[in-house]
């Protein structure tokens, strides 16, 4: 059995959904754990236009491997209209082979997002991107009410997962719920693994 980590894949063109991203892997390393953040390429508007395999700068590309051989699934993207961005979806929609060898199956996943406005479209996002985590057979995890900050916020948060509003850095509560979000997924895929491992 390889190694019990969370993968925290997240498209993200500006910079915030990835800061999201980065706090969610902090509390998954918190709860003692591996946090492996991954990225996908923009989507060319170019037919059959490729992008290189390793990014200039930034955290990696996601591989087929890391998604299949993962413990959990933090899966992130910007607000696109209320849905997740075209590039995640395209990542997404090229995981047949996982679907197919039921790799997801049973293991926790959780979704995170971030708009540019309060009625942006965080929860139809969200709620969006659960879908194919539920036809792979994952268990969706969000955030309970017993994390205070989801009463005190005033930007994002949501109990359907961690979400950021606007370009600016992420509030303190923003950043308390990726964290707990993180913790929370790690957590359960430790359960999972130990589980599995027995």
């Amino acid at each position: 059995m390889n190694q019990a980590y969370i993968l925290v894949l997240y498209y993200s063109s500006k910079g915030t959904t990835k800061t999201l991203a980065e706090a969610i892997a902090n509390g998954v390393e918190q709860a003692g754990m591996e946090a492996r953040l991954r990225t996908v390429p923009a989507v060319s508007t170019v037919a059959e236009s490729r992008e290189s395999a390793i990014p200039a700068s930034g955290d990696l590309y996601c591989s087929r491997d890391d998604l299949a051989n993962c413990s959990g699934l933090a899966l992130g993207s910007p607000t696109r209209f209320g849905n997740m961005a075209a590039a995640l979806k395209y990542f997404i929609d090229g995981s047949i082979n996982e679907w197919l060898n039921g790799e997801l199956i049973g293991k926790p996943g959780g979704v995170f997002t971030s708009t540019g406005s309060m009625h942006g479209g965080q929860e139809s996002t969200l709620l969006s991107m659960m879908l194919p985590l539920l036809h792979h057979g994952m268990l969706i995890v969000g955030l309970p009410y017993s994390e205070e900050a989801l009463h005190r916020t005033r930007a994002g948060g949501t109990p359907y997962g961690p979400s950021h509003l606007n370009d600016t850095k992420l509030t303190d509560d923003e950043r308390e719920l990726a964290v707990a979000f993180g913790r929370r997924l790690a957590t359960l895929a430790q359960t999972n693994h130990s589980a599995l491992v027995n």
